[in-house]
């Protein structure tokens, strides 16, 4: 329950500095938490949003045309960003169809009794998605609340993908996971990527060394998640340069980012020497002590270390790679020749100006524009041979009245506007305000109601705050001698319906003079 209002009367210096007390308890009602207190809550609101999709896809699958109840669309899912992530590479990604092969055992697996073209139906499926196929800009966004630094609470967007596409060489397509998409197999929060793989690496050769390979093989996949994550935020960085040099930080954060990742590669390439030495051990050991199914573990983890130990190779390859191709792509970008070219309008540098004038005077600027605009033109014939095949060639039967054509099939568009011609012209004959006569948009507003019609107030109000930024370029060059305008004064709009600042809507003359001297000139 909120706390009762306070007068200025009953407000002291002292009373300033406690809480205010609660109506039902009188005890001090502790403030909302600020920013530093709740931002571990809204990282996890963040890392929960990223799991959302895939709880959805079960949700979703009753919508399907068939029974598709058997199947656990979420596992299907968590195996198909797994793929992916592991067969990204540097420079490429992963191939939307061999993903799709590679996810039909485990959906068959699910339901054998089900037909092949059911299974691969399901893992198309679940992997459009993932990609979000339908949407603008196949991506995902959750809603969260935090609070103010004055306690206010206010609602937040979170924009994220699990799967994209990127273009590849040769006009391919690829798939590339996101970090929101690692941070879902890892079952970790957004946190820092170093010190995440840091972590799992030092999980990792503690179960190694206390034998409990089953786990350590779990750590081991996430370590090399988080690797595969490293080496998508330097790509990314890289990528970003190549399209605009200006837009990344070159000064500062890249530099360090470069010098603390080799720093954290060479460490990381010793370390997981080190474990690799110690999971041999193990596996050697495991044929005489613990069983087949030890040596099993422990062969499966030498692999994916050795993966590891590859793909931080190749991450520092591309770090040391980075700082020349920075200082490249500098150089071809300032050095590149321009290619902005200012647009021509065509109604208000050329029909505007053209219409008042004689034809004879306009003919000649038609003709000066469309000769420079259409091009030079090819002669037909450009030999003596060609010219004389094209005489003697008798010219080709054809029907006088051409090809029969068929009847179209017309439907009419329903006519979904909002607001009618008629509501327009009123909303336009309330705006036809005098020159040195301004009113208030609260004026408008309640004269637009006094006519009876519930949508002309809105129509009035879209138009005003069109207003509030007029093209007058626009308005110049196609001879318009007035334009609308709406200027902000500070005054709050006092409407039972609407918000916002009351403008101060009004009509500006344009000079009709300089505009014609403008369009001699122009001609």
């Amino acid at each position: 329950m909120s706390a009762p209002a306070l007068t200025l009367s009953d407000v002291t210096e002292h009373a300033t500095s406690l809480p205010a007390p609660s109506r039902a308890t009188g005890h001090p009602v502790p403030p909302a938490p600020g920013p530093a207190a709740d931002e571990g809550l809204a990282r996890r609101l963040r890392a929960l949003a990223c799991t959302a999709p895939l709880h959805d896809l079960d949700a979703r699958k009753a919508n399907l045309a068939g029974e598709y109840g058997v199947y656990a669309m979420a596992e299907v899912a968590l195996a198909a960003i797994d793929l992916v992530t592991l067969q990204m590479d540097f420079d490429t990604g992963a191939d939307h169809e061999q993903v799709v092969s590679r996810l039909l055992p485990r959906v068959a697996a699910q339901a054998p009794e089900r037909p092949a073209a059911e299974h691969e139906r399901v893992a198309r499926w679940v992997l459009e998605c993932l990609l979000n196929v339908g949407s603008v800009d196949r991506g995902f966004r959750a809603v969260y609340g935090t609070f103010d630094p004055d306690g206010s609470y206010v609602r937040r967007d979170y924009d994220f993908k699990l799967i994209e596409e990127v273009p590849g060489p040769g006009g391919n397509v690829w798939l590339r996971t996101t970090d929101e998409a690692v941070n879902v197999l890892v079952g970790a929060l957004d946190t820092d990527v170093t010190s995440a793989q840091i972590a799992a690496e030092v999980k990792l050769d503690v179960l190694v060394s206390r034998g409990r390979l089953a786990d350590a093989q779990l750590a081991a996949e996430q370590a090399r998640y988080r690797t595969v994550q490293y080496a998508e935020t330097l790509r990314r960085t890289l990528e970003a340069t190549r399209r605009n040099v200006r837009a990344v930080d070159w000064l500062h954060t890249v530099p360090d980012m470069i010098t603390e990742a080799l720093d954290h590669v060479a460490d990381r390439y010793r370390h997981e020497n080190a474990i690799l030495t110690n999971i041999r051990r193990a596996r050697d050991e495991a044929a005489t002590e613990r069983g087949p199914e030890h040596k099993r573990r422990a062969a499966e983890l030498v692999d994916i270390v050795r993966d590891c130990i590859r793909r931080h190779t190749q991450l520092q390859s591309r770090l040391l790679e980075a700082g020349p191709l920075f200082r490249a792509e500098q150089d071809r970008q300032a050095f590149a020749p321009s290619t902005e070219r200012a647009g021509l309008d065509l109604h208000g540098q050329l029909l505007a100006p053209l219409l008042p004038l004689p034809l004879e005077s306009a003919s000649r600027v038609t003709d000066a524009f469309f000769a420079s605009g259409a091009g030079m033109r090819t002669p037909a014939a450009v030999r003596l041979a060609d010219l004389t095949e094209l005489l003697l060639t008798p010219p080709a039967p054809r029907e006088h009245l051409g090809a029969e054509l068929p009847e179209p099939d017309l439907v009419a568009t329903p006519d979904e506007r909002r607001f009618s011609e008629e509501q327009l012209e009123s909303a336009m004959e309330l705006l036809d305000l005098p020159a040195d006569a301004p009113r208030r948009l609260s004026g408008l507003l309640a004269e637009a109601r006094r006519r009876e019609d519930s949508d002309l107030a809105y129509l009035v109000l879209l138009l005003a705050v069109h207003a509030a930024s007029p093209p007058v370029g626009t308005a110049y060059r196609q001879g318009d001698g007035q334009l609308l305008f709406a200027v902000d004064d500070g005054t709050p709009l006092r409407d039972p319906e609407f918000g916002g600042a009351d403008l101060i809507v009004g009509t500006a003359l344009l000079d009709a003079a300089a505009m014609a001297a403008d369009r001699t000139e122009a001609a």
